[in-house]
């Protein structure tokens, strides 16, 4: 599934900057929509490690009120989390829509048939289990009202080591890599192979996983934040206004109006013109 992914989509700087503010202003309007009908939207980010997951969420969260999002930096069930179900400590900070309408998971559940399937957190039955688990649970929030997005950031193995390597030449960046990073890298091949089976077993009607196409960070965050902006004008049945289609198209059609009127005007001068010569002939 990953191996058929296109990754040499791209974007110019004149297409992302216009395509971002575009889709974040109307990101913004259908979230206001999210308050006033009650709905509650979970997003879901996992991908390779520097895939640009956080860059991306940055993104789609930059224009949205903060009264009304929030987000999850999930690491390593500690403590209390530990004692109960892997799905417990997603459970509880699941919030009602009437206080959080976004909420936002960076690194998920998911990772019960990822990480802990092969570094061996769980046994083989729990993980092949957590298909089942998961799917139940993403329907048993769509049931109750909520909108599920799913994406999965994908870059090639070349496009992860340049990032390593930008990471580990830069100072204010160094922190990001770890000696865990360059273990997990090691075991490309496994972890691809995980990953198609989650994509292939958990991408459900309700739940559908979107493949974005990471190694053009500009593509990657404009694809995220149109998938949102489509799936919320669907479910909530609210075209946002657009604010940069109209405007242009209405600016075109006057542009074009002007043209045409200085071309009748044109040729009426032209036209009276002829008749002046032609009465001073006589």
């Amino acid at each position: 599934m990953l191996g058929t992914t296109d990754l040499n989509k791209s974007l110019t700087r004149e297409e992302y900057v216009r395509d971002l503010i575009r889709y974040q202003i109307q990101l913004r309007a259908l979230a206001y929509q999210l308050y006033v009908q009650k709905r509650p939207m979970i997003i879901v980010y996992e991908g390779w490690d520097a895939g640009g997951k956080g860059g991306n969420i940055k993104r789609v969260t930059e224009k949205l009120d903060p009264r009304g999002y929030e987000v999850f930096p999930i690491a390593a069930p500690q403590g209390e989390d530990k004692t109960h179900h892997y799905l417990w400590r997603f459970w509880r900070r699941l919030k009602p829509p009437d206080e959080k309408q976004i909420l936002i998971f960076d690194r998920t559940w998911y990772g019960r048939v990822m990480v802990e399937r092969l570094e061996g957190f769980c046994t083989e039955s729990e993980w092949k289990r957590a298909y089942r688990e998961i799917n139940e649970f993403e329907r048993q929030l769509v049931d109750y009202g909520a909108i599920i997005a799913k994406f999965w950031i994908h870059i090639s193995k070349e496009e992860q080591l340049a990032r390593f390597e930008g990471r580990q030449e830069t100072p204010y960046k160094a922190w990001k890599l770890t000696d865990e990073d360059w273990r997990n890298r090691q075991k490309w091949d496994l972890y691809e192979e995980a990953i198609n089976d989650m994509l292939l077993k958990t991408s459900t009607l309700t739940a559908p996983w979107t493949v974005v196409e990471g190694d053009c960070k500009w593509w990657a965050r404009v694809k995220a934040l149109r998938t949102l902006v489509d799936l919320l004008t669907h479910e909530l049945n609210y075209v946002p206004p657009d604010p940069m289609g109209p405007a242009d198209a209405e600016e075109d059609k006057k542009d074009k109006g002007d043209g045409k009127k200085a071309k009748k005007s044109k040729a009426k001068k032209k036209k009276k013109k002829g008749k002046k010569k032609k009465g001073k002939k006589k």
